[in-house]
C-alpha cells in the first residue's frame, strides 16, 4: 500500500484498519474499538518489560485507548474499553515522543496502536524519534496496516494469544483471530534482529505469549506454531502473569493465576523444542501491582 496523506486520511473515513472493519468515519463517531479521535491513558518509563526493551532506564510507554479486541480477561480494561482517557492531536503525540527521549527512555513503545496507526503516521512525519520505536500490539492485525507503519517501526512485540478458534471465540469474541494473527506475526517477524554487546535490541521481534488457566495444551500448540514458522532470530516471551481482571464473572476457570505445574509444562514443551531465544517470567509476575495506574 503506498503511503500517502490522503490514503491516511480516508482509513479514517471509512475505518478498515483492522480486521473488524467496521466502516465507521472516524473523524465523526466511534469504531468497534471504542475509539473516534486520539486518546492516551498514559505515557511514563516501564521498567517491567523484557530485559532488552527496558534494559536500564525503562520502556518509554504509551498507552492509547479502545481496542479491537474483546479480552474478557483485559488487565487493562478501563483503558481498551475507551472508558478513560485525554484527547490529544498527532502534534501533542509528537512532543510525548520529545518528552519520552528527554527522561532518558530506551525506545518509544506504542501499546495497542492499530487503530491509530493513521494518527501515528501524521505524529511521525511530525517528529521521528532518535530511539527505537516498539509497536506492542494483541496481533489482531490487517497486512495493509502494519505495511503503512513499518516504516517507522523498529522492534515489534506481538502477543500471540490462541491458537484454537473455540478459545478465541471464547475468551476475545474473535474466532478468526488466529488466522489474521499468523499472517501479522510472520510479517513482524521479519525485522532484522540487532542487538547492542550490553544487550538492548535495536530491532527485531519479540513474540510474547501468556500462559492461561486450563490452556497448557493450546499454549503448546503455539510454541509448535513458533518454532516451525517463525525465523531463529525471533525471541519468545513466555509470559506466568495472568492476574484476574475485567469483565470474568461468566468465565469461572479465569478466576485464579496459573499454577507453577501449568507455568513449568509450557516451558518445558519451549525446552524441548529448542527454542533458544527465549524470556521465561517470574511467578511472583501474577500481581495487580505489576497494573498501572492511570493518568488520564
Amino acid at each position: 500500500m503506498e503511503l500517502t496523506k490522503d490514503s491516511v486520511f480516508q482509513s479514517l473515513k471509512n475505518c478498515t484498519l483492522c480486521p473488524v472493519e467496521c466502516g465507521a468515519d472516524r473523524t465523526a463517531q466511534f469504531g468497534a474499538c471504542g475509539a473516534m479521535g486520539l486518546r492516551i491513558a498514559k505515557y511514563y518509563l516501564h521498567a517491567f518489560e523484557e530485559p532488552c526493551i527496558s534494559f536500564k532506564n525503562g520502556s518509554g510507554t504509551i498507552f492509547f485507548c479502545g481496542c479491537n479486541h474483546r479480552c474478557a480477561f483485559c488487565q487493562n480494561y478501563e483503558v481498551s474499553r475507551a472508558q478513560r482517557g485525554k484527547e490529544i492531536s498527532p502534534e501533542q503525540l509528537a512532543d510525548v515522543f520529545r518528552k519520552l527521549e528527554e527522561m532518558g527512555a530506551e525506545n518509544v513503545s506504542l501499546v495497542t496502536p492499530t487503530h491509530f496507526v493513521a494518527h501515528l503516521v501524521r505524529a511521525f512525519e511530525i517528529y521521528r524519534p532518535k530511539i527505537p520505536v516498539v509497536y506492542n500490539t494483541g496481533s489482531y492485525e490487517k497486512l495493509e496496516t502494519l505495511r503503512m507503519i513499518d516504516p517507522f517501526v523498529d522492534i515489534y512485540l506481538p502477543d500471540m494469544k490462541f491458537y484454537s478458534s473455540a478459545l478465541s471465540r471464547r475468551y476475545l469474541g474473535k474466532e478468526d483471530y488466529f488466522d489474521y494473527a499468523e499472517q501479522a506475526v510472520r510479517f513482524m517477524a521479519q525485522k532484522p534482529l540487532n542487538m547492542t554487546a550490553e544487550g538492548k535490541m535495536l530491532s527485531g521481534c519479540i513474540v510474547r505469549h501468556l500462559v492461561m488457566p486450563l490452556c497448557t495444551s493450546d499454549s503448546k500448540s503455539i510454541l509448535r506454531w513458533f518454532k516451525r514458522e517463525l525465523p531463529d532470530s525471533t525471541y519468545l516471551s513466555l509470559m506466568s502473569q495472568y492476574t484476574p481482571f475485567g469483565d470474568i464473572q461468566n468465565f469461572p476457570e479465569l478466576s485464579r493465576p496459573i499454577t507453577k505445574r501449568e507455568y513449568n509444562a509450557v516451558l518445558e514443551t519451549a525446552e524441548d523444542l529448542g527454542i533458544k531465544n527465549l524470556f521465561a517470567q517470574q511467578r511472583d509476575s501474577s500481581n495487580a501491582k505489576y497494573i498501572p495506574k492511570w493518568d488520564y
